[in-house]
């Protein structure tokens, strides 16, 4: 479910064609940093734009209506605060004003459902932590979920430094 959308102001290509979009999921592991990055250079280097996509996971239990309304007002706030400082980084990798997208529920149907929303999303761009344990996002989508996408997934090593993203882009 959507719960916030911030979109950028809609950019088309010189040939009138609408822009690439790298969809990057939002999250506090040290490899986002690395799909950021990639994302973010590789948008600026080929005229693209970065959408994030910020996914708040369903509640554990339901609580009486109120308390559970006001603990989706404190997730949404928190959401908005980290978002708050990954566009500052977008913009500062790219120059580029990325499109903020909040959802809630599970993220890989998220994470699918945003891709099936939104057309001018090319590519979905992962963190992958290591090969013992890439994370849950790259082992949903590197297994059964990929089958569910109609774009290319790119998982980016954790482990490389930004030198070597910048080299790569």
């Amino acid at each position: 479910m959507i719960l916030e959308r911030q979109p950028a102001i809609p950019k088309q290509a010189a040939n009138g064609e609408r822009l690439w979009k790298f969809l990057v999921v939002v999250d506090e592991t040290p490899e986002f940093h690395t799909a950021l990055r990639f994302a973010s250079r590789r948008a600026a280097k080929i005229g693209g734009m970065v959408t994030l996509l910020f996914v708040i996971p369903p509640a554990d239990f339901q609580h009486w209506g109120a308390v559970e309304d006001l603990m989706r007002q404190e997730a949404q706030q928190e959401a908005r605060a980290v978002l708050d400082k990954i566009v500052g980084e977008v913009r500062a990798l790219s120059g580029l004003m990325p499109e903020v997208v909040i959802r809630e529920g599970k993220p890989e149907e998220q994470i699918v459902a945003q891709i099936a929303d939104d057309p001018d999303i090319h590519i979905l761009v992962l963190g992958a932590a290591n090969a013992d344990n890439p994370g849950p996002l790259v082992s949903a989508f590197s297994g059964p979920l990929l089958r569910a996408l109609h774009i290319p997934v790119v998982f980016v090593p954790g482990n490389l430094t930004d030198e070597a993203i910048d080299r790569l882009v």
